[in-house]
This record gives structure tokens, sequence and C-alpha cells, in this order.
């Protein structure tokens, strides 16, 4: 055995050191973490300089190849039916008074014909409702039968 074999393990003072392993990755020595520098915080030399801007386009705006630019006045959407509200808001308002029965006709509407988009919400809501009103009959009726 050689001399630097011998002094591998052993420190100039003379102990032997040994790393610490603990848990599973016994080959993982622990330690704290080491500092790393603040983020943007670099070496201006390492760093290459950002390209130009690109040039200003005075042509002004033009559209994607394949698509038509519509000009002219703009395109005005009808007014919703019921005072503007939509007939989903309609039905849902005046389902409280007539027993939940506009609801189901809502939840209908909804599930079963094509609906203008600014109505959707309207119907939707009314859908939810309706679940809830025979969810709420389904119990009510129940309450009292204990018969299972």
């Amino acid at each position: 055995m050689g001399e630097d074999e011998k002094n591998r393990g052993v420190s100039s003072s003379g102990e032997q050191q040994q790393q610490q392993h603990y848990g599973t990755f016994q080959g993982v020595a622990v330690g704290l973490p080491q500092p790393a520098p603040p983020p943007g915080s670099f070496e201006p030399s390492a760093i290459p300089p950002p390209p130009p801007p690109p040039p200003y386009y005075a042509q002004g705006y033009q559209a994607v190849p394949g698509y038509a630019v519509a000009e002219g006045r703009p395109v005005r959407e009808s007014r919703l039916p019921c005072c503007g509200c939509g007939i989903g808001w309609f039905l849902f308002i005046i389902g409280f008074f007539l027993a939940a029965v506009p609801w189901y006709i809502g939840a209908f509407l909804l599930l079963c014909t094509r609906v203008d988009y600014r109505e959707k919400p309207g119907f939707i809501v009314c859908t939810v409702a309706a679940v809830l009103a025979t969810i709420a009959i389904i119990f009510g009726v129940t309450k009292g039968a204990d018969d299972w």
C-alpha cells in the first residue's frame, strides 16, 4: 500500500473524514444549497445585445391573406325580445310566480332548439332552476313517507 492510499481517507489532523448519509438516498451527500445570484443580475459581457426592432410598417392595416376585411358600418344586432332581457331571463323571472313551469319550458328550449348566444345564460339559469325545483319537489313529496 502506497503513501497516497494511506492518506486518502485521512485528513491533515489525522482524523478520518466521513460523509454523513441518511434516509433512502444513501449515495447523496446532504448539505445546504449553495447561494445563487438574484434573477436579473448577470455579467453584461456574457449576454449578446438584443436584436434591433423591426422596421416601421407604414403601409397601414392589411388583412391576413385569404380573409376579407369588412369595411363600412358595423353590423348592428337586433334587440332581444321581452324588454331587451331575452326570453330565457323572462322565463326565469316568471317561473317564481307560475310554479316553476316556465323553468321547464326554458330547459326544453335550451336542450331542443337553436338559441341565440345572447340568450343562452338565461336558458341555462332556467335549466338549473328546473333541476333544483325537481329535487325540492321530490324531497317535499317523500318527506312524510317513511315506507321504505
